[in-house]
């Protein structure tokens, strides 16, 4: 999603595709009934989309902004509908040329920076969309979103080079046409079967330059949207308050899903109005424990159970205990479309110049223990970047260097010149100061240096973490990638040489004909010749080691009995809207 970072998400981070909740309430606002308690687990960067790159930033950043599509809340597999747009698009018979028309009456949120207007939010119009697609081109603004666009979009490379110099807002780009105050045209150099994806996540949402230009740098904290809940009381440190938007476009619950969804309850808000809550607070905990104990202190609506709390939680079936079930609690299964790995900088003299060091250390990795330790048996073993449930997986591929077998990773470590580890210099691991990722931290520790190789831990908050990855300065690291979209390419172009940082090949993996077999997927609908490329592209990326491949996780969420509505989505960002207080049972 987002490089979640989930965006985006680690393995050995800890940081896991979670919403969950903590009271609290705002300075001199009573707390209406049916608020929403959510936390996060890591801190938010800021509220910018072109500037969003972690899976809890875009988060929060998609409760205020949208943008032309979204995904059905309730349908598997997951169907992309219109947000903004008043309908899926006109697409050309080559597939190049989309044509969207936008939905009438639909206003940003008053904010200040609207002065023509005294504060009153304007209309947005299809020019909007021009602006919000060139400002993650331009130059100056350093979007690490720019690998959504570049190569895409007819004319949009050559205007990022002109604002090299100067950026000029008002100069054409082909691509990019409002062709009249509600329809908004996009050619593609060539057809893309994933562009529509990306039109769906928050980073491609709608901005208005006004607030931009007022706000300047500060724009990131001054989120100015049209989603239905805007920004309140909050301290960027711990704590956010979202209000609902009182100038929201009509949107309803939907009526239909699938077929289980009425008797499991989902439709019972079927054609209200959204949001469904007046308020979302927002506390941040990077700690397990806070979240746990003020969940089963009733302050928390949703959560991902802890690995410490598993067993407390679940029963041997995999199910809800009897203690949680009395309670009225549910629970909540679904695989995650997410890969945990450690990841190597390619450009390190060290680890970038020696594969056969990379696939030693691969080799001396263990992820069996790891899966029982620190995931409750609620992952599988990865053995590339697919994960289930998307085309391209192949459950009966096994990568030659994730069989762990550390005589093996002696061999390689002795032909790589480190015989034993003589000779190695420390390396260099970055991670976080929470105490699940410590654990899992010491955990790597003991594995590697079984294999003569040391780490020096290099402990750092979130936002510093993403910086050294992003900058180069990180030597080694442990994360994850929780997917964007439901397609592989959104996991392989994490190694395509043109999206190295501070795009989201944090790795910095160059392969020429990992390169040529990518950039020909591209234009290809699923189907078995793109599938047998990215197999290929798959074995490319396990040869030459980048990564260490960690898991597949299987998330375990946990409501309060109050709590209406809520289904797992794997792309959930912006879904809070659609989960209700059943305010009687709360109080």
């Amino acid at each position: 999603m987002l490089k979640m970072p989930r965006a985006i998400t680690g393995s050995f981070l800890v940081v896991i595709f979670l919403t969950a909740a903590v009271g609290c309430t705002s300075k001199n606002t009573k707390e209406p009934a049916n608020t929403l308690h959510l936390v996060s687990i890591a801190k938010i960067k800021g509220l910018d989309p072109a500037q969003t790159n972690d899976l809890y930033s875009a988060r929060e950043t998609a409760r205020v902004y949208e943008g032309l599509l979204q995904y059905h809340y309730l349908k598997r597999p997951y169907v992309l509908i219109p947000a903004l747009a008043e309908s899926m698009p006109e697409i050309s018979k080559d597939g190049r040329t989309l044509i969207f028309h936008i939905k009438k009456g639909v206003l940003f949120q008053d904010d200040p920076s609207f002065k023509t207007t005294l504060g009153k939010g304007r209309e947005v119009t299809a020019e909007d969309f021009v602006y919000s697609f060139k400002r993650i081109a331009d130059l100056k603004n350093t979007s690490p979103n720019w690998w959504l666009f570049e190569d895409k979009i007819v004319g949009l490379n050559d205007w990022r080079d002109s604002t090299k110099l100067e950026p000029d807002y008002s100069k054409p780009v082909e691509g990019l046409k409002a062709l009249d105050r509600y329809t908004f045209q996009v050619k593609l150099i060539k057809r893309s079967a994933q562009f529509l994806f990306v039109l769906a996540m928050p980073q491609t949402s709608v901005v208005p330059h006004e607030a931009v230009s007022h706000y300047g740098k500060e724009f990131i904290n001054h989120p100015v949207g049209t989603g239905a809940y805007r920004l309140g009381d909050h301290s960027q440190s711990n704590r956010f308050i979202w209000e609902k938007n009182p100038t929201y476009r009509m949107e309803l619950f939907p009526s239909e899903g699938e077929a289980s969804d009425k008797k499991e309850g989902y439709l019972a808000d079927a054609g209200k109005p959204l949001p469904l809550t007046d308020r979302i607070v927002l506390q941040i905990y990077e700690e397990d424990q806070p979240r746990w104990l003020n969940f089963m202190a009733g302050n928390v609506d949703l959560i991902s159970i802890p690995k410490d709390n598993f067993t407390q939680a679940i029963d041997e079936n995999k199910e809800l205990s009897s203690e949680l079930k009395a309670k009225g609690m549910q629970l909540s299964k679904s695989p995650e479309l997410d890969v945990t790995h450690f990841g190597f900088n390619m450009v390190d003299p060290l680890l970038g110049k020696n594969k056969l060091l990379r696939q030693a250390l691969s080799l001396a990795y263990d992820t069996g223990p790891e899966i029982d330790l620190f995931y409750n048996g609620r992952a599988i073993p990865a053995q590339g970047p697919i994960p289930p449930g998307l085309s391209g997986y192949d459950p009966r591929f096994k990568n030659p260097f994730m069989q762990h077998n550390l005589t093996k990773a002696k061999e390689l470590l002795a032909q790589a010149g480190y015989p034993d580890g003589k000779g190695l210099p420390v390396i260099e691991y970055y991670t976080l100061s929470d105490s699940s990722t410590r654990q899992r931290t010491e955990y790597a520790q003991k594995q590697f240096s079984a294999l003569g190789v040391k780490l020096n831990v290099n402990t750092n908050s979130w936002p510093e973490f993403d910086s050294a990855i992003k900058n180069r300065k990180a030597q080694m690291w442990g994360i994850a990638w929780s997917a964007d979209y439901p397609d592989a390419e959104n996991f392989l172009q994490m190694f395509y040489g043109k999206n190295v940082s501070p795009g989201p090949n944090d790795a910095n993996y160059v392969n020429p004909e990992f390169d040529r077999l990518y950039e020909k997927s591209l234009s290809l609908y699923e189907g078995p010749e793109r599938t047998a490329i990215y197999r290929k592209m798959v074995e490319i990326v396990v040869e030459d080691a980048p990564w260490i491949f960690g898991v597949h996780r299987t998330a375990f969420e946990i409501t309060q009995k109050w709590v209406k509505g809520y289904k797992y989505h794997a792309f959930d960002l912006g879904m809070a809207k659609y989960y209700g207080i059943d305010t009687a049972l709360k109080k």
